[in-house]
């Protein structure tokens, strides 16, 4: 599980991303690319999948229990 503080500040910094973009504002580095795709469940950073807002591990345990509709293994 991550730190709450990193969660937290991985979602104000793309909060802001999100608002200046829509704002219409383009100043030189005001967007950056620091904010971190997170697993929604876990907070996990890494093996992000950004279709479904989860880490790979949390996937394939939502797999294996069927929370994920037409979700298919591809080996056999």
């Amino acid at each position: 599980m991550a730190k709450k503080s990193k969660i937290a500040k991985s979602n104000k910094i793309l909060a802001k991303r999100k608002a200046l973009i829509m704002s219409g504002v383009t100043k030189p580095n005001r967007v950056s690319t620091r904010g971190v795709n997170r697993c929604k469940i876990t907070g996990r950073p890494r093996g992000y999948m950004r279709y479904f807002g989860v880490s790979r591990l949390t996937f394939r345990e939502l797999f294996n229990q069927g929370k994920l509709p037409g979700v298919v293994k591809a080996s056999k």
